[in-house]
């Protein structure tokens, strides 16, 4: 049974062209994607975020797709996400109420990289939700209250114009975060998936696992918790 998934979000090499910076202390930026559809209104831009990070001149007033959103995070006040592929979907829908919704992604390393950072690029694990409600249908979402639709009030999914996500996803406020360092996915190479992919998902760790929904049972949940937990992570360099 699916207790956990972990989906990859987050700027790459082809939306926007570049991948967030990973830092030798473990800290991170989160970057997401640009917003490719139409909106019904305006949607926050890469200059609104305030990142602290150079963003090219040319994509500064480029509207983005803030999926996941953080309450921590500029622009955000809510945990959401939706996703409108049937390939995060079906997992995700799979999940209840106070089932844990990973996210993870691709970052750049730093000049001088930790021993347990990927020596180029490596999938990192940024951020969790422990889920306030059961994963909402998106041909659910007409029907729903004006309080309902509260609890994904923000998300990008419903800025877009027409709606089109197959899956919402509301994230407990007190039980969610973004973090503070990232959490290794990657071994030594960004495409060697280390034992919280082979061993812990349900994924094979062959191929390109880094863009793959990685499924947790009870028990490979129960171990993804205790790695996130860790102070310090083994040496892959």
């Amino acid at each position: 049974m699916t207790t956990g998934v972990a989906i990859n979000v987050a700027a790459n090499t082809n939306q926007p062209g570049f991948r967030g910076p990973l830092r030798a202390d473990g800290s991170f930026v989160y970057v997401p994607i640009p917003e490719p559809e139409p909106t019904a209104g305006s949607v926050p831009t890469y200059a609104d975020l305030d990142l602290p990070i150079t963003i090219p001149p040319d994509l500064r007033d480029t509207p983005v797709h803030l999926d996941p959103s953080f309450a921590e995070y500029p622009c955000c006040e809510r945990y959401t996400y939706g996703d409108p592929h049937d390939l995060k979907a079906r997992p995700l829908l799979e999940l209840s109420a106070g089932d844990d919704v990973y996210f993870y992604a691709t970052l750049d390393a730093p000049d001088d990289p930790a021993a347990w950072m990927a020596a180029d690029w490596g999938a990192y694990l940024i951020g969790e939700f422990a889920l306030a409600r059961d994963p909402l249908p998106g041909d659910e979402y007409a029907a729903l209250s004006a309080d309902e639709r509260a609890a994904f009030a923000g998300n990008a999914h419903c800025h877009r114009d027409p709606f089109d996500a197959a899956v919402l996803l509301a994230g407990d406020p007190d039980a969610s975060r973004l973090y503070d360092t990232a959490v290794p996915l990657s071994g030594a190479q960004g495409t060697e998936a280390n034992r919280a992919v082979t061993e812990w998902s349900a994924d094979s760790g062959r191929g390109p696992w880094w863009r793959r929904p990685l499924r947790y049972d009870t028990a490979g949940a129960s171990r993804l918790r205790e790695w996130i937990g860790r102070d310090t992570y083994p040496a892959v360099r």
